[in-house]
């Protein structure tokens, strides 16, 4: 008896000492969903994949998800890695890939999870998605969607996330008042002279071309009028 408690006991320090439990043994284990794929791959043509990584498969990890990817292995050994680049939702990743031909079995590279096989991808041809664990999609559903809305991992319905705010309405247009502005002024000659200014000088002109021209003749009128009676009265003067 004695001997099976310090068995129990040094277990767990041995386990510490060495790294650390097992993922499994300790719950910590992850999935990898793919965003819907290409019908059909071809040899040297790039793809772009957006994937998922979820603790438990049912909500996104609170720690340092690195690193983070897909890697495919051919049959003959061949493996190559594709590195995920965060989007704007949590634990969502996408990368791009070319694949040669053959046969290549994909797995999502989960930070500090083990590997999740994903599925296998023929080229050319088409990717092949593994079904899920026993018992995933269950919890899946009884899971509270809070983490994701419009945007989520294929099978998850919509979430709770706070929408978008929207944007305010637009505000009445402004009342604009209007000031009548003053009569434009009388137009002007080539010159930059008023119209009016033209008229004035040309009535004065004329009042001037009178005074001159005609005060001289009728003083010639009078005069000639006044000659007779002087002649008349010369006449009488000697005639006595």
């Amino acid at each position: 008896m004695k001997r099976l408690l310090t068995l129990l006991i040094a277990t767990p320090a041995l386990l510490l000492a060495l790294g650390g439990a097992p993922a499994e043994a300790s719950g910590a284990w992850a999935v990898t969903y793919l965003d819907p794929v290409p019908p059909r791959f071809e040899s040297g043509t790039s793809y772009t994949l957006g994937f998922w990584v979820l603790q438990h498969g049912t909500h996104p990890f609170e720690g340092s998800m690195n690193p983070v990817g897909l890697r495919l292995t051919r049959a003959d050994g061949k493996t190559m890695e594709f590195k995920g680049i965060g989007l704007a939702e949590a634990a969502h990743y996408s990368a791009s890939v070319v694949v040669p031909k053959g046969v290549w079995k994909v797995e999502g590279i989960q930070g500090p999870f083990q590997p999740y096989a994903v599925g296998t991808l023929t080229v050319p041809g088409a990717l092949r998605i593994n079904p899920l664990p026993p018992g995933q999609a269950d919890m899946i559903a009884q899971t509270e969607q809070r983490y994701w809305g419009d945007v989520r991992p294929p099978g998850f319905k919509p979430g709770t996330t706070t929408p978008a705010a929207e944007m305010p309405a637009a505000s009445a247009a402004p009342v604009v008042t209007v000031t009548a502005s003053p009569p434009p002024p009388a137009p002007a000659s080539d010159g930059g002279v008023p119209a009016y200014t033209l008229l004035l000088a040309a009535a004065g002109g004329a009042v001037a071309t009178w005074a001159v021209l005609g005060l001289p003749a009728a003083r010639r009128r009078r005069r000639a009028e006044d000659e007779p009676d002087r002649t008349q009265e010369d006449t009488i003067v000697i005639s006595g």
